[in-house]
């Protein structure tokens, strides 16, 4: 009889006792699960903060890179204008033809690969979006011929020898490079024609914007016919945007802040080397002497 007793005693205990096991692995789980939930909102704080530094040193960069180039502080002239869609149009080319499409087959993640290409077909072959479906290095060539160049010229133009030693010097920076440090020379020039750098008309409308003012003056122009420049500021904002914030996401992860922001700044010097080269090609032609061609 005591035995018969007992045992729903002893099993009643042991139920407790279950359920007393089960609230407290419950309890430690639930804690573990806090404390791992915390611990990623922590991490994903650093990070959004240290892609934020990123992005700080990135732009004081090109906040550089616009205040000291001489080409945005100078007047354009009937030659420089001329020089710069003789050789803008080549690098147009070249750049997202050749040296852009090296740094997307080096990029590991398929998502920006593809944004690569994409950007790139706007550029050579057809911009749905902003361009009527005409690559933007046509609209550049339609851009010469209404400040009075003829198309045979613009086509048939030679390539100076600034033009030449900025494509050696992005074919090292893009092709042998890390991807990411390549994916910095993509974008780092597209951010001067977005608004906030320099001074000025540069800093309110970015370096297109200034040029659309200052080649409407020149020429005579409407704002029909600067169409390239307008193009190219609502198109570098979205690619540059988007490409920015890649690389500062990236950059973050990979623990290359450093090695971005140096690429930045080597990539921004050969950028401004290519402008004053035009400005003093642009000056050749003003004199009426033989520019420095390749």
């Amino acid at each position: 009889m005591a035995a018969s007793l007992g045992e729903p005693l002893l099993r009643a205990n042991i139920a407790r006792a279950r359920l007393l096991w089960q609230d407290c692995a419950y309890a430690m789980n639930l804690g573990a699960a806090k404390r791992m939930a915390a611990s990623v909102r922590t991490l994903k704080s650093k990070a959004s903060s240290g892609a934020a530094s990123v992005v700080a040193r990135l732009d004081a960069e090109v906040d550089a890179f616009v205040r000291r180039t001489r080409f945005f502080h100078e007047p354009i002239t009937r030659g420089r204008a001329t020089m710069f869609v003789f050789q803008h149009r080549q690098n147009t080319r070249h750049r997202n033809s050749v040296l852009k499409l090296r740094v997307a087959t080096n990029c590991p993640d398929w998502d920006i690969r593809l944004r690569i290409i994409r950007a790139c077909a706007e550029e050579i072959i057809a911009d749905h979006e902003h361009g009527g479906g005409r690559p933007h290095w046509a609209i550049l060539e339609e851009l010469g011929i209404k400040i009075g160049l003829k198309r045979d010229a613009i086509r048939h133009a030679r390539l100076l020898a600034s033009t030449q030693m900025a494509w050696l010097a992005w074919d090292a920076l893009m092709s042998n490079r890390p991807w990411l440090e390549g994916l910095v020379a993509n974008t780092c020039a597209e951010r001067a024609n977005i608004p906030g750098y320099g001074e000025g008309i540069l800093r309110k409308h970015g370096w297109f914007g200034l040029e659309r003012q200052r080649w409407g003056r020149l020429f005579g122009l409407a704002d029909d016919d600067l169409e390239f420049f307008e193009l190219h500021e609502a198109a570098d904002i979205a690619h540059s945007d988007l490409g920015w914030k890649t690389i500062a996401e990236q950059a973050e992860r990979q623990d290359a802040a450093d090695a971005v922001v140096q690429a930045c700044r080597v990539n921004l010097v050969v950028w401004e080397n290519y402008l004053d080269g035009i400005a003093d090609g642009g000056d050749a032609l003003d004199r009426g002497r033989e520019p420095n061609y390749v």
